[in-house]
């Protein structure tokens, strides 16, 4: 993605917000209807592009600076994209148990 920590997390953050809000919306039409066979597949197909997505947010600018020979700068990216994950996460949880969301 970049070289840019929290650019990184933010993406990982936007799209999962967007992951969401197409799966909150797509459904709602089908919230009184049974789930069919083709659900269970959604969900699979969704957490592996999800995983896929995420794999090239987090790791792919790391992997090329290792690759390029530099170990502590690509531990040092990685970490700090994850780290301001993290503080969105924590940010997503203090919404959610303070009622506000």
């Amino acid at each position: 993605m970049s070289k840019q920590p929290l650019l990184n997390a933010l993406s990982a953050a936007i799209y999962i917000f967007l992951v969401v809000s197409v799966m909150t919306y797509v459904t709602q039409p089908l919230q009184d209807k049974p789930d069919t066979f083709f659900a269970p597949i959604t969900v699979l197909f969704v957490l592996t592009l999800s995983v896929a997505v995420m794999a090239y947010l987090f790791f792919y600018q790391p992997l090329l600076i290792l690759l390029d020979g530099n170990k502590k700068a690509a531990v040092n990216l990685f970490a700090k994209t994850v780290g301001y994950f993290a503080v969105f996460t924590i940010v997503v949880l203090v919404l959610l148990f303070s009622g506000r969301f």
